[in-house]
């Protein structure tokens, strides 16, 4: 999960905003000095709080979300939009999910499952759209498939040889360790039921036994760190064998040097012109290739459905292009599925995904390049690693500035994770930051979202805090259908909420800073607000004004 922005010589990327004329709305951006204001809320949220946080607004809820319902509720009413389709570059889509089905993108000139282009765009039975994987789903990193193939020049082969030698025993023992945990975690577990003579207890049931013996004493000691990762036993097993599964797929596929996982596809994912490859079906292939699905329902869930979650954006279509395996993506596929996304209508493309080597760059520079030529905005995760970007040595592909260069477009906009606290803990632990490097902010630790077969859970990752600002960005484009991708980028970037308030850098609990050093704008994006900014522009009551970097 990861991202950055770009821009030719001379675009908006800078831009300056100038509210214009005395009729010129005031953004309710609260101003700085109200924000800091803002009271810490230290009650604990509700679970309806939980699964709606990002919707929030800071200064009526105390709580850092987008004021997305505030905007449904104060500006968009019962307007009507133009439709807008985001595409959403990921691991699939469950295409047939309750809150989904309603709001797919679907190629009216192909018919489906009869084997030919009909609409002649070089893609058959592309419906809802494309699946550059095709029935793969395990993959290598990106640094380790260069070893095996001898990709790259030697010092960068010579740095991934350090890299893997140093993550797969890291890997291996977190696998083992994990495994253990869970044995004695069950072990225990299975005492204390058989003591207490009941299949579920609570921790305060947990502490009301009276040991007899030094094993029950160390069973209740186990549980009771136990219940300090969850409220129950049954939900802390839960996430210690996702632990476990993370760690057996880094072993066995991810840092495995003699795992091939694209010889199933039949391409040469190497060669640019080697095209013909993939299929119509864009939908995830197990029900743990849940990560497209969740992004798009943070995005565009159908709204007031009366099922699970609403989401951000209405008059919105969800293209699916499945191109984002367990593993590293290539980036043949990401280039593939941005030309796709253009040439079939998107005005937005979601990129919740990254990597730290990219062996053929310039195919995704070209794409992003030729997405901006054709007016559309891509919005891209920063990344999960708690790193500055602006460090060199923290590379993270793709981007739009190829590390020090002038950004080479103006369309994309990289977006880091807000937590749901307000205050100095804002910033999500283990979102990437930086002053060049990432443009905005927006909730992304624990999203509510959609799961595959009809479920919902939460998530977390800059890759939840992307569909956000996309859906915030579809909102833009649907209402004010004439603002340009640049100019969309501009108005998330300026109306968002500026805070002064001290915040822990993540990755570094040590570190302390203020929000305007670690992003570009030093906002956290508000979709009220960029509502009324928008408004303003198309109004002529306010311009965005070009400068050079």
């Amino acid at each position: 999960m990861n991202r950055s922005y770009f821009k030719i010589s001379f675009t908006l990327a800078s831009a300056t905003i100038f509210l214009m004329g005395c009729g010129a709305t005031t953004l309710v951006s609260t101003p700085v000095e109200n924000i800091d204001t803002v009271p810490l809320k230290v009650s604990e949220l509700s679970e309806s709080q939980k699964q709606t946080w990002g919707h929030a607004d800071l200064i009526a809820d105390t709580i850092p979300g987008m004021s997305v319902e505030k905007a449904y509720r104060e500006i968009i009413k019962n307007k009507s939009g133009k439709t807008v389709i985001v595409a959403v570059v990921d691991s699939g889509i469950d295409i047939e999910h309750e809150d989904l089905d309603g709001v797919l993108w679907t190629n009216k000139g192909e018919r489906p499952n009869n084997g030919r282009d009909d609409d002649g765009n070089g893609y058959v039975d592309d419906i809802h759209g494309y699946n550059f994987l095709g029935e793969a789903y395990n993959e290598q990193l990106e640094y380790v498939r260069m070893l095996r193939l001898g990709i790259g020049d030697a010092s960068v082969r010579a740095k991934a040889r350090l890299k893997l030698d140093e993550e797969y025993p890291k890997a291996l023992q977190n696998k083992q360790q994990y495994e253990q945990i869970v044995q004695v975690v069950k072990y225990a577990d299975d005492a204390v039921k058989k003591e207490l003579g009941k299949s579920n207890y609570s921790k305060k049931e947990l502490l009301s036994i009276e040991p007899k013996s030094e094993e029950m004493k160390q069973n209740i000691a186990v549980l009771t760190q136990m219940f300090t990762y969850g409220e129950t036993i049954p939900e802390v097993l839960e996430e210690l064998n996702e632990g476990i599964t993370y760690f057996t797929d880094q072993v066995n596929y991810n840092l495995n040097k003699d795992f091939n996982g694209r010889q199933t596809v039949g391409d040469d994912p190497y060669n640019f012109s080697d095209k013909s490859y993939g299929n119509g079906n864009p939908k995830n292939r197990v029900d743990t290739e849940s990560h497209g699905t969740h992004v798009a329902g943070i995005i565009a869930a159908e709204r007031n459905n009366g099922k699970g979650v609403n989401g951000v954006a209405k008059n919105v279509q969800l293209m699916s292009l499945r191109a984002v395996p367990n593993g590293d993506e290539y980036d043949k596929d990401i280039a593939m599925a941005i030309r796709y996304a253009v040439d079939n209508g998107a005005k937005i493309i979601n990129c919740s995904f990254g990597k730290s080597y990219s062996p053929n760059a310039q195919w995704v520079y070209d794409a992003i390049k030729y997405a901006a030529s054709k007016d559309v905005l891509i919005v891209h995760a920063a990344g999960n690693d708690g790193h500055d970007l602006d460090n060199p040595e923290n590379a993270n592909y793709p981007n739009d500035h190829k590390f020090g260069s002038m950004e080479i477009a103006d369309n994309l906009i990289t977006v880091g994770a807000l937590a749901s606290s307000y205050g100095s803990k804002m910033v999500a632990t283990f979102s990437n930051y930086g002053k060049q490097n990432v443009d905005v902010f927006a909730p992304g630790a624990e999203i509510y979202s959609t799961l595959p077969n009809n479920k919902y859970d939460f998530m977390g990752g800059t890759s939840m805090a992307a569909p956000a600002v996309a859906g915030v960005a579809a909102l833009i484009r649907s209402y004010y259908p004439k603002l340009t991708a640049a100019q969309v980028k501009q108005v998330l970037i300026q109306s968002g909420l500026s805070s002064k308030a001290s915040i822990v850098v993540p990755g570094d609990a040590a570190n302390a800073s203020t929000f305007d050093k670690i992003s570009k704008s030093g906002k956290m994006v508000n979709a009220y607000n960029a509502l009324l900014l928008a408004a303003n522009i198309s109004k002529g009551k306010a311009t965005l004004t070009a400068n050079t970097k």
